[in-house]
């Protein structure tokens, strides 16, 4: 198979490996697509390595069809359109994967762009549900700040709170970007020019956001405090701008605030499943109806790997970044 590898001084370059063969429990999947994440871009400077037996390419998400089935699977078929949340190894034309981590392919989604769709479903959905407990079907009333809103995440963490009737706040750098954002649905802040605590508490009576989504990390931590409603909840997943803040715990007791980190490569396979059958069970719809869809950026070739991840480290993305094999 063709895969992009990890050079010496940290690029990515084409290479000819073995095909694998899938272990009881998984499915190779012939890849249509493979999603770029930063996380991918940490993994190249040494920062964010594959858990243990997994391949040492990137790759976390890929959409594709299944050529071959690993002993004991039997929820998937040869030839069956699918995505899937991978530990790593998909910047390659073929792909391991977990079947507990596959998902069907939307309705209505194009095979390639699928890949779009596993890492940021699962990461907005296992936050924002399960870590910050907004609803799965209705969040009337309930509101939310999503830093980063033209990222991966960001965009799609947008359509699905508004799906499920929320009130979105984002965060995004320049006009165009804050417009692009305001049209799937939140209130855009430019961050470059204005402050967000000032705009959230202004928009929300002085009352402050329910949920935070923050990428950003050390450098909003208190302002993200100063954000917050009181019983509010915290959730950083990532650290774009510094991983050591300051914070003054005052106001995190007298308003009974939550602080949570969270990360998903690091989670034990069993959770991920179950993250995986959430997403199947009570967030798929909102894809099925087209109330969410994948943002795309570009589709490049996987050759191109290394453009793409200049792009992502120059934030000149909005959406998803897509290599195709």
């Amino acid at each position: 198979m063709r895969a992009m590898v990890i050079t010496d001084d940290g690029a990515l370059e084409p290479a000819d490996l073995p095909t694998p063969e899938p272990a009881p429990g998984q499915v190779l999947i012939e890849v249509a697509a493979a999603g770029v994440n930063r996380a991918d871009l940490l993994q190249l400077k040494g920062h964010h390595p594959p858990p243990p037996g997994a391949p040492e390419h990137p790759g976390l998400e890929v959409s594709g069809r299944v050529v071959a089935l690993g002993e004991g699977v039997t929820r998937w078929q040869i030839g069956d359109d699918v995505c899937a949340l991978l530990d790593g190894g998909g910047y390659a034309s073929h792909a391991l994967a977990w079947a507990d981590c596959v998902l069907r392919v939307p309705d209505g989604v194009a095979l390639a762009d699928a890949a779009g769709l596993p890492e940021a479903m699962a990461t907005l959905w296992s936050n924002l549900v399960g870590v910050a407990g907004l609803s799965a079907t209705d969040n009337t009333g309930r509101t939310v700040l999503v830093h980063g809103g033209s990222g991966g995440v960001g965009t799609t963490a947008i359509q699905v709170l508004r799906a499920t009737g929320a009130v979105v706040f984002t965060t995004a750098g320049g006009p165009e970007r804050v417009e692009r954002c305001q049209a799937l649905g939140a209130y855009g802040i430019d961050h470059r020019s204005e402050d967000f605590v000032e705009r959230v508490r202004e928009a929300t009576g002085e009352r402050g956001v329910d949920v935070i989504l923050d990428v950003v990390g050390a450098k909003y931590l208190q302002q993200n405090v100063a954000a917050l409603a009181p019983h509010g909840h915290l959730v950083v997943i990532g650290m774009q701008k510094g991983t050591r803040g300051e914070i003054d715990l005052s106001p995190v007791l007298s308003r009974w605030l939550h602080i949570h980190g969270t990360g998903l490569r690091r989670r034990p396979h069993e959770e991920k499943a179950a993250i995986m059958a959430d997403l199947c069970e009570r967030a798929w719809r909102y894809l099925d109806r087209g109330e969410v869809r994948v943002i795309v950026h570009d589709r490049l070739p996987l050759e191109q790997a290394n453009d793409a991840h200049r792009q992502m480290a120059d934030g000149e993305v909005f959406g998803k970044l897509l290599l195709i094999p």
